[in-house]
């Protein structure tokens, strides 16, 4: 079965923002299937229930599989760490791009809207998937392009 790749956007972040769009485009020039989840974002919307239910989805379908290379930002990476534990889901590859656990004190927004993706057993996503590239790099930083991310492919 051919690889497929997932783009995760962080907190108040989109499929339109930061690295992205500029990922997905080169992805699906090279012929792959990429999916890029819009996730609730802001207080009240963003939570681990929320973002669960959404890519519960990406599994019923069988789009979140063990061809999948996931590349995530932000929250994202905790979040996908929580889920996949929690699913006992596996995975070929993720790429964590700023990826972070426990950090509050951003600012109220933010506190409220990550603090429900944290987790405690970070070290279990060994078993669930091959191989993890990891470090917050995005549009704020000069980040819109991110041609690295492609050696990862």
């Amino acid at each position: 079965m051919k690889n497929n790749y997932l783009l995760i956007h962080g907190s108040f972040g989109s499929p339109f923002s930061n690295w992205i769009p500029y990922l997905k485009t080169e992805l699906e020039q090279g012929g792959a299937e990429v999916y890029t989840p819009d996730f609730p974002t802001g207080v009240g919307k963003q939570n681990y229930e929320n973002w669960s239910n959404l890519l519960e989805a990406y599994v019923r379908a069988n789009i979140l599989n063990e061809n999948t290379i996931i590349f995530a930002h932000s929250i994202a990476p905790v979040f996908i760490c929580k889920f996949l534990v929690e699913h006992q889901l596996k995975v070929k590859r993720l790429v964590f791009v700023c990826g972070f656990n426990q950090y509050l004190g951003i600012d109220e927004e933010y506190d409220a809207v990550n603090q429900s993706m944290y987790f405690n057993h970070l070290e279990d996503i060994k078993n669930f998937c091959d191989d993890i590239g990891g470090g917050h790099l995005n549009s704020e930083s000069g980040y819109n392009e991110f041609k690295d991310l492609l050696n990862y492919i």
